[in-house]
């Protein structure tokens, strides 16, 4: 369990109690929780996946392999049809489960990930090709975080974009979108959209 607050007092108020209550230990300042480690510093709170990366890397195979600078090619279109039909699944869809928990940190990746992540009954050696590009983009990208200011201003700002009929399945367009509080990202999202347009 993660307690925080500006209340000091109140905190330990409550870890006395929770004390009473339940057997707990206090293991201090937060540092590494459930895959995500998070650095403290006078300037605010920096947030990283390093280890876990470096875990998805090493199961997948590709701890040597070289990194790429984007997560998926340009103009990347998968469908149900390319190229053979994978017979075991079992690593894809792990690969990718754990992909869409690294989105809490990597929002780079929330697009090629909605993308993959369309094919987990029919699979193709095309989608296997995409999850490992964005796995050996994230090798180039293991140290990058998100950096929570405690200097920053706040002033809301949004961004959206979308494209139009991405998908050449369905001829849907995806909507992406991400939010800002002064310079800390706090809130973002890629969707495919519900209707044609």
């Amino acid at each position: 369990m993660i307690i925080t607050g500006d209340d000091l007092v109140g905190i330990q108020e409550l870890k006395q109690f929770l004390n009473c209550q339940f057997k707990m230990k206090d293991l201090g300042p937060l540092s590494y929780f459930l895959g995500l480690e998070i650095t403290t510093s006078t300037d605010g709170y920096y947030l990283s996946q390093a280890k876990y990366i470096s875990n998805l890397l090493s199961i997948s195979g590709l701890t040597d392999s070289k990194s790429v600078d984007t997560p998926l090619k340009c103009n990347t279109r998968l469908n149900l049809y390319d190229r053979e039909s994978l017979r075991d699944g079992t690593l894809y869809r792990q690969l990718v489960g754990s992909l869409v928990y690294l989105t809490v940190i990597h929002p780079d990746v929330s697009h090629g990930l909605h993308i993959i992540s369309q094919f987990m009954t029919a699979l193709r050696s095309t989608h296997f090709v995409a999850v490992h590009r964005i796995l050996r983009y994230l090798k180039g990208t293991m140290f990058h975080g998100l950096h929570f200011s405690s200097q920053s201003s706040l002033i809301l700002r949004a961004y959206s974009d979308a494209d139009w009929a991405g998908d050449p399945i369905d001829r849907r367009s995806s909507t992406g979108y991400c939010f800002f509080l002064g310079d800390s990202l706090i809130s973002w999202r890629s969707k495919k959209q519900t209707v044609v347009a």
